[in-house]
């Protein structure tokens, strides 16, 4: 896992550039004709998102290893689990409702999103059980 790693000091660059990012996709909301900068800010909110999770810790160790090999694991098992069950939740409330709810899938910015994520969130939760 330590040959895919970058340096602690990518994390800074990574929530840098998801919150930048994140506060532009916010702002793009309000101005005008602005639906082809949709797709780059969300690239640019995946990379800094990978950069936090591939960043080191401060302290790297044989367990931190372990607690991130075990958090995308999770990630990986309920983003799947996600992306079938999703579809069909919401079919189901949009039928129950009356309305005219197609079976849509996701498209890869939601999968990918949701599973960095959740990558993160089950990391730092099992680090600080763990501590």
């Amino acid at each position: 896992m330590n040959k895919f790693q970058l340096g602690n000091q990518y994390k800074k660059v990574g929530y840098s550039i998801a919150i930048v990012t994140f506060l532009g996709m916010i702002g793009r909301k309000y101005v005008e004709n602005s639906e082809w900068i949709r797709p780059i800010l969300q690239g640019i909110l995946l990379i800094g998102l990978l950069l936090i999770s591939l960043a080191k810790e401060k302290i790297e160790d044989e367990f931190i290893d372990s607690l991130r090999a075990q958090s995308y694991r999770i990630a990986f098992i309920l983003v799947i689990v996600y992306s079938l069950l999703q579809p069909l939740v919401n079919y189901g409330v949009g039928y129950l409702l009356n309305e005219n709810e197609e079976l849509k899938s996701f498209d890869y910015f939601q999968v990918l999103f949701f599973m960095l994520i959740v990558q993160l969130m089950v990391f730092w939760q099992l680090k600080r059980f763990n501590k």
